[in-house]
């Protein structure tokens, strides 16, 4: 059974913030559950976090994990902590991030899932601190983006994990049990490595 996504809703932007307003308004906002921030040059975005969001996050870092677990990749996961500072003139919150081989300062990887449109461009938030690469989850897509001289390019497939298998990796992650996802994506990617 897959489970289809609910359209994305249009992001709440705040524009014409200092730093120090921004600093402000993520102060006042530290009670109040399911909302994350992210700012760049002057304008912020306030984005709600559903129960739906979660749960396509967590499956998709549950399967990521699965495969990099049984591909034998060190990874470091870093969580969503907030990325970014005055100096940069941005900050995002990513759902999750991972570092390859040895902890970083920055991020190699950025997952987002997007559940609202027309937000502030995360992707300059994230090459001003050189994250690698950055995945976007949105209507049962998902896309890659890669660091490169002039900025983020789109491309086909993760230049950090190439052998993940993309088209099965994206139909358990909208599969209706998070648990069998897992189970059934993990069966597949040892009976791959078996032949």
């Amino acid at each position: 059974m897959i489970v289809q996504a609910a359209k994305p809703r249009a992001a709440n932007i705040i524009h014409d913030l200092t730093w120090e307003q921004f600093e402000e308004l993520d102060r006042s906002l530290e009670t109040v559950a399911g909302v994350k921030l992210a700012y760049l040059d002057g304008n912020a975005e306030v984005m709600p976090i559903s129960p739906e969001h979660e749960d396509f996050k967590s499956t998709l870092v549950r399967l990521l994990e699965a495969f990099m677990d049984e591909k034998d990749i060190r990874y470091y996961k870093r969580g969503g902590p907030s990325l970014g500072n005055r100096e940069l003139g941005a900050r995002n919150e990513p759902d999750e991030s991972y570092n390859f081989d040895t902890p970083k300062p920055a991020p190699d990887l950025v997952i987002e899932i997007v559940k609202t449109s027309g937000g502030i461009n995360k992707l300059e938030g994230y090459r001003r601190l050189g994250v690698q690469e950055v995945w976007f989850w949105e209507d049962s897509v998902l896309a890659f983006y890669e660091l490169q001289s002039d900025g983020y390019k789109k491309v086909t497939q993760s230049n950090l994990l190439p052998d993940l298998p993309i088209d099965t990796f994206c139909r358990y992650i909208v599969y209706h049990d998070q648990y069998e996802a897992v189970k059934e994506f993990r069966s597949i990617l040892r009976s791959n490595r078996e032949r």
